[in-house]
């Protein structure tokens, strides 16, 4: 403590020594507290400079969407395919090879965009309606089925009781224009089939 008080009694004898005006002496006063106060300032910047921290790189990869399609009957290599999203019928079926020679594609819509999980059935020449045709109308042949509801034709469709040839087309229209049922109640949504027709029908058909 004694020599803190004897060191600022030097300082204090050394001011006073000083052959400086008032003025001076006030101005060198300032301009010695603007030097401490920015040697306080520059020593607290260089201790809070601040540390920017890269962010960690993350790789995206694309991922394209696919569907599973089922492709069978009259194509060159039938199996399950894996093509993108928005991906028609025709992709389909090039994807199995094509078609084979004579089937019939007057049932299918080429152009329907392919949903998850389906089947596309082309038809054999063997089954086409063109087969059947002759140059005298015959009956269409009442069966009981079962009828198999995503491959059938319009003739076959005729072949069950209660249904014509008008409700026949418009299954058939249906199933190109939505894809193919996934239950037996979406003959519901056929212009022409009620609960009654339906109920009359549910045992005669399967998916």
């Amino acid at each position: 403590m004694d020599q803190l008080r004897n060191t600022l009694e030097k300082i204090r004898q050394g001011w006073d020594d000083l052959e400086f005006s008032n003025l001076q002496r006030k101005a060198l006063l300032v301009l010695g507290i603007f030097l401490v106060a920015g040697s306080g300032l520059f020593i607290l910047r260089g201790n809070s400079q601040e540390v920017v921290v890269a962010p960690p790189e993350i790789e995206i990869t694309a991922v394209v969407a696919q569907v599973m399609v089922d492709v069978a009957g009259a194509v060159v290599t039938p199996g399950v395919y894996s093509l993108p999203i928005n991906s028609r019928v025709i992709d389909a079926i090039v994807a199995a090879g094509n078609v084979t020679k004579g089937a019939d594609l007057s049932d299918i819509n080429l152009a329907r965009i392919l949903k998850d999980g389906e089947q596309v059935y082309v038809y054999p020449p063997s089954t086409s309606r063109g087969s059947t045709r002759t140059s005298t109308r015959v009956a269409t042949p009442r069966k009981s089925g079962p009828i198999i509801l995503n491959r059938a034709t319009a003739k076959e469709f005729e072949s069950l009781d209660g249904i014509g040839p008008v409700i026949a087309k418009r299954i058939v229209a249906y199933r190109n224009t939505n894809g193919p049922f996934l239950t037996l109640e979406g003959l519901l949504e056929v212009s022409g089939i009620g609960p009654a027709k339906f109920a009359q029908l549910k045992e005669k058909v399967r998916l």
